[in-house]
């Protein structure tokens, strides 16, 4: 299998090689859509002024053409005898038809650069062939000749020769290692994130990337960065709750068993036994709320719940929620005041929001003191429904309120666990109420209560 940085690199020089040929042939039909016809009319006024100069010297007309072709061109004279005089470098095809001297010689003239046929992938200008000359008739006297011209290309370019080898060879030699090294280069922190990715694999999220590069790979080694950091703090999180329900679950499963085996001693009366019974109701009870709670948070975690979103009163639902908690508001002497206008329309899942409603209520009525009060409001802003639910309890210290919503954190830490809270109450009612796009405040104050404001969008 070939590594990316062998791919990186075949392709980079297969790059070079197509551009090449494209870049050549795009010249080359450039050369014969523009440049042929120019190129042709510059010979013809060259053997113009070639063909004016020997019918004004005749007897020089020799070395006027040898001193012409030390210029660099290459010319070809054709006699009405069929005599064939060449001067300047030789052509490497001679493949110009009787036909046409004949007809040069009869005065005619020939277009053959601007007639030569297109060859995509052959450069026309350098085609050192008779055929690819101008023609002209040139008087000499009382004799009459056909001169055939063209540029000697390997004249002209004799002298840039060795450069342009050079500087083709040397372009190679030092493309090939930079070819190398800018390869390894993108390629190198791609290989880098291949063994990040190994490692968080294998549970090791302290990683460092190249995140100071400002390009596409640095963007990506910074996300990925930071995605190995959530990954790590997710996993701290993971096993925090597995190592906290393992606890959770340890605790009432030993009183139960210390329990039930004292149950098994004979020498017990009946009221040891009726409250021996009893704690292990109250532990069972414990863990049956606890599973049914972590059922549902972990259902909310991997979105199994669809939240089925509809328009229905608030007061109604609320007002069902107390009745469910009307003997322990009750027993407490804790006073309700609810003010929410009958129209007020909340947009959520009922079944959902009611368990939020719930656990707030629940938990104001469990901690606050005997014969304080709860307040609960909504009303209706624009794009949303926001409802504060507050009550004038002892309040919570400021330190603990950013805990507050962690899984199995307990404000009262002196509270036993017999009072049947899971620590689990509030982080349901936040997820709820992020499921539903909205968010969920708290304020609190020593001695004076504690407030929470929820607010859901439309």
């Amino acid at each position: 299998m070939r590594s990316l940085y062998v791919r990186v690199l075949i392709v980079t020089l297969y790059t070079i090689v197509i551009c090449s040929f494209l870049g050549f042939y795009i010249a080359n039909s450039y050369y014969h859509g523009v440049l042929k016809t120019y190129h042709d009319t510059k010979m013809f006024k060259a053997a113009n002024t070639i063909a004016t100069h020997i019918k004004k010297y005749p007897d020089s007309m020799g070395d006027y053409l040898k001193n012409t072709a030390a210029l660099g061109y290459q010319l070809y004279v054709h006699d009405s005898e069929g005599n064939d005089l060449f001067y300047g470098g030789d052509f490497r095809k001679f493949d110009l038809s009787h036909r046409i001297r004949d007809s040069v010689l009869a005065g005619s003239e020939y277009h053959g650069i601007a007639e030569l046929p297109h060859k995509p992938f052959v450069a026309s200008y350098f085609e050192n062939r008779l055929s690819n000359t101008v023609g002209i008739s040139v008087k000499a006297g009382s004799e009459r000749y056909a001169l055939f011209l063209r540029h000697d290309t390997r004249l002209q370019f004799d002298e840039l020769q060795i450069f342009f080898v050079l500087m083709f060879a040397f372009t190679v030699l030092f493309s090939i290692p930079y070819f190398l090294i800018s390869t390894r280069y993108l390629v190198q922190p791609i290989i880098r994130l291949t063994e990040a990715t190994k490692r968080i694999i294998q549970g090791d999220f302290n990683l460092r990337l190249p995140t100071n590069r400002r390009d596409e790979i640095g963007q990506l080694a910074t996300h990925f960065q930071k995605m190995a950091v959530q990954l790590e703090s997710s996993d701290k999180s993971k096993k925090e709750f597995v190592a906290n329900v393992s606890h959770e679950i340890h605790s009432p499963l030993a009183s139960i068993q210390g329990f039930a085996d004292s149950l098994l001693s004979e020498d017990l009366d009946k009221d040891q036994i009726r409250h021996y019974a009893t704690i292990i109701g109250q532990e069972t009870r414990q863990l049956a709320a606890l599973s049914r709670q972590l059922l549902l948070l972990s259902t909310l975690d991997n979105g199994r719940e669809a939240v089925e979103k509809v328009a229905y009163p608030l007061q109604p639902q609320l007002r069902r929620t107390l009745q469910l908690l009307e003997w322990q508001l009750a027993e407490k002497e804790i006073a309700v005041r609810m003010m929410i206008p009958g129209k007020t329309l909340i947009h959520g899942d009922e079944v959902l929001l009611m368990q939020v409603w719930s656990n707030l209520l629940t938990n104001a009525v469990k901690y606050i003191p005997k014969g304080r009060s709860i307040d609960i409001r909504a009303s209706r802003e624009e794009g949303y429904c926001q409802v504060v639910i507050s009550d004038t309890g002892d309040g919570i210290r400021e330190d603990r309120l950013p805990l507050l919503f962690d899984r199995f954190y307990r404000g009262d830490t002196a509270r036993k666990r017999g009072d049947g809270s899971t620590g689990l109450g509030l982080s349901i009612v936040q997820k709820i109420v992020h499921l539903h796009g909205g968010l969920i405040e708290v304020e609190s104050e020593g001695g004076v209560g504690t407030i929470f404001r929820i607010s859901i969008p439309d």
